[in-house]
């Protein structure tokens, strides 16, 4: 099977938010399609993420990464954070993860982002196995924190 990397489509936005949908199910949310398809409709339409998708001519979108616009103060040069990427559970294994995130880097490097950073659960093994075989660096000198906001 050939597979293709490249930019979504307003065109894509109802097949980009079945992936995103069921990304979010991965990550234990409950499925909520019309929830997802506002958010790859808002990302795109606001222009301030970029969504990457793999593709099979048979087989349509496999999955997709999302890259965040930011910065690093530090280096004082702008960063994507690579936020999501999700492949279909049936083409996993099969290099389409793989292939988004050398189209995500490939993307930065063009854009003249200094790198990507990302987030991933510490379970996800098989995750974590391809970034480092990526040469992705785990990250031991930082502390990562979150905090929910109440909202009035």
């Amino acid at each position: 099977m050939s597979i293709t990397t490249r930019e979504a489509h307003p065109t894509d936005i109802t097949a980009v938010a079945e992936l995103f949908d069921l990304y979010r199910q991965f990550y234990e949310q409950p499925s909520d399609l019309p929830l997802a398809q506002q958010f790859i409709v808002d990302r795109l339409s606001n222009r301030d993420s970029v969504i990457l998708v793999a593709e099979s001519a048979s087989s349509g979108l496999l999955g997709f990464s999302q890259l965040y616009p930011s910065f690093c103060s530090v280096e004082a040069k702008p960063i994507y954070v690579l936020y999501d990427l999700f492949v279909l559970p049936s083409n996993r294994k099969a290099g389409v993860g793989r292939l988004l995130l050398l189209a995500a880097e490939a993307k930065a490097a063009v854009e003249g982002k200094a790198r990507m950073d990302l987030t991933t659960a510490r379970t996800n093994r098989a995750a974590q196995s391809l970034y480092e075989s990526l040469g992705w660096m785990r990250d031991e000198v930082f502390v990562a924190y979150t905090r929910r906001i109440n909202q009035s």
